[in-house]
């Protein structure tokens, strides 16, 4: 099957560190499972400078074609597309991408973000943004979530829908490991994200702070500063590669980040298959997959003494293994295609 995936959610190059790789691994993914993919990211210029995005001219890189406009969209966009391809299937992320699906006229299927959430209840993309998503979505064969909460978000704002909406999760291609909870001299607890604000990485500091544990911070970012000047207990490891921070999660034992906005959250699932017991904030992200109590933990106050202190920490982490089973990177693709 031939499959175009329009979306500005993708890395150009390979060094792109702020990027996510959401898109990007369900592309390969479906690459290995024998299709055929391209990548078209629309690329409106104003808003890639208010995110700090990193500039590309337009052209084709690879597999990636990215168009820069100066007007979101405005006339006839695909005077500017290079890309000979005749897809089978077109599947869209984020606004813009969803937006640009729309204005070529093709049946295709419509992604759902934060962001997307974001533009369909700030008054600020009420005049232009708002209008073109709600028509996109009108207008798509189906609607992909990127989670359960997104997806019961989304159904109450548009409750029509909820016969072509699914959910698109995200599956993880790195080893489950089964562990035991078993400490090597104090607890480590880990948080590995990029330091702004809604991670929410001072509530893990502070709560650390008067308890015998070790606590490793992966990342960088614009509140490392306000960070280190909370505590000196921290040790921050500043940005990892990949392999890196799953090196640090097979030695920690509990991870622990009360992020919010966040849109799935694969730092998690790596997390569990990695043989930490996993806190996240309740209904946000990734909270359908973690079941408090259960498999991992919702964020509150006291939690990681709770989780400290707990009779029997092994049932947790024995529900996250088998959770995991269920969430490889292989049956999300196909998980995502079967819903087409």
């Amino acid at each position: 099957m031939k499959i175009l995936v329009i979306t500005d959610l993708y890395p150009v190059s390979a060094g792109e560190k702020k990027t996510p790789k959401t898109i990007f691994n369900f592309v390969k993914g479906w690459e290995m499972l024998g299709h055929e993919v391209r990548v078209i990211k629309p690329n409106f210029l104003f808003n890639s400078f208010l995110r700090g995005k990193p500039f590309y001219k337009s052209g084709i890189y690879g597999e990636v074609e990215n168009i820069n406009y100066f007007l979101p969209f405005v006339g006839n966009i695909r005077n500017k597309i290079k890309t000979e391809f005749n897809p089978d299937k077109i599947i869209a992320h984020m606004p813009s991408g969803t937006i640009f699906a729309n204005h070529l006229g093709l049946e295709f299927t419509a992604g759902v973000h934060v962001s997307d959430l974001e533009v369909l209840t700030n008054p600020l993309y009420s005049i232009y943004f708002k209008p073109e998503l709600e028509r996109a979505y009108q207008n798509a064969r189906k609607i992909s979530c990127r989670s359960e909460v997104i997806k019961n978000k989304f159904l109450k704002l548009y409750p029509q829908y909820e016969n072509k909406t699914f959910i698109c999760y995200s599956g993880i291609d790195c080893p489950v490991i089964h562990r035991k909870w078993a400490p090597q001299g104090k607890v480590k607890v880990l948080v590995c994200a990029n330091l702004i604000k809604r991670k929410n990485v001072d509530k893990v500091i502070k709560e650390c702070e008067n308890l015998d544990v070790k606590l490793t911070i992966i990342g960088d970012g614009k509140e490392l500063k306000n960070l280190r000047n909370l505590s000196s207990k921290p040790e921050f490891s500043g940005w990892l590669n990949h392999e890196k921070v799953l090196e640090e999660m097979r030695k920690s034992d509990i991870f622990a980040l009360p992020s919010v906005n966040e849109t799935f959250g694969m730092v998690y699932l790596e997390a569990m298959a990695s043989g930490c017991i996993t806190v996240c904030t309740g209904n946000d992200g990734i909270s359908g997959i973690i079941k408090d109590g259960e498999n991992g933990f919702f964020w509150r106050d006291g939690i990681i003494s709770e989780i400290i202190n707990l009779k029997n920490q092994n049932f947790i982490l024995n529900n996250a293994f088998d959770t995991m089973q269920n969430y490889t990177s292989e049956k999300a693709c196909r998980n995502y295609l079967n819903n087409l």
